[in-house]
């Protein structure tokens, strides 16, 4: 332990000055994370309804490409996306390629969350709602919805931390997000170490306000019902 030079462990003055040049980061971070979270809810929706559907023809490809999500890693996913994709004539730009490879990837992971919530709804709402006259989508707006949100925030909100952190994987595409930037600034500077910990404190103070914003819909929707 004597052996350990533990003021090579941590520079405040390289962290302080590399700190504006790490952030300009952020924004492709946020924008692969938030966007990718809005599009995957919104395929994963659909996926759930699938997933849960009587047709058989709606349900074992939407189970298929759940599985094959959750199977592969996104990592795989974005170089198919950025390098393999170019083989056939198809290109995508880095971001283009993260954004698409983390909407279909979360996707899935959300459709077994969305589609978990929809069942804990007591089936007799929905025999309720169709005694009033509501259609599906009116039942499924209406009825349905508002009450398996509520249950559904925490674990979305884990989709999302996780969307935030793995974003940091676009890096190996060279997209200029926070990672990339702390790596290029370590490179340079041959202190890898105190730029990790930088980039560490960065995700963890955004995902502490991503967080807070989970506690306050949380609240939100039980007041709601």
């Amino acid at each position: 332990m004597g052996d350990i030079q533990w003021n090579l462990l941590f520079n405040p003055e390289l962290a302080l000055e590399s700190f504006p040049y790490v952030m300009e980061g952020i924004w492709n971070t946020l924008l692969i994370s938030l966007v990718s979270m809005v599009i995957g809810l919104l395929i994963g929706f659909f996926l759930a309804l699938g997933r849960t559907s009587k047709y058989v023809i709606l349900r074992w490809p939407t189970k298929t490409y759940i599985s094959f999500m959750r199977g592969v890693p996104i990592l795989v996913i974005l170089f198919l996306l950025y390098f393999g994709f170019p083989v056939i004539g198809i290109q995508f730009s880095a971001v283009e390629a993260a954004l698409i490879a983390f909407s279909l990837n979360s996707a899935a992971y959300m459709a077994e969350i969305l589609r978990a919530s929809l069942s804990s709804v007591d089936k007799g709402q929905w025999e309720s709602a169709k005694s009033l006259g509501l259609n599906y989508w009116q039942t499924m707006r209406g009825v349905i919805l508002p009450q398996s949100i509520r249950i559904s925030i925490p674990p979305l909100a884990n989709i999302q931390l996780d969307l935030i952190k793995a974003s940091s994987l676009a890096a190996m595409i060279t997209v200029p997000e926070i990672f990339q930037k702390a790596r290029i600034v370590g490179g340079r500077e041959y202190d890898m170490m105190t730029m990790f910990i930088l980039v560490a404190l960065i995700y963890w103070g955004i995902c502490s306000v991503m967080a807070l914003l989970q506690n306050y819909l949380e609240k939100r929707y039980e007041n709601y019902l």
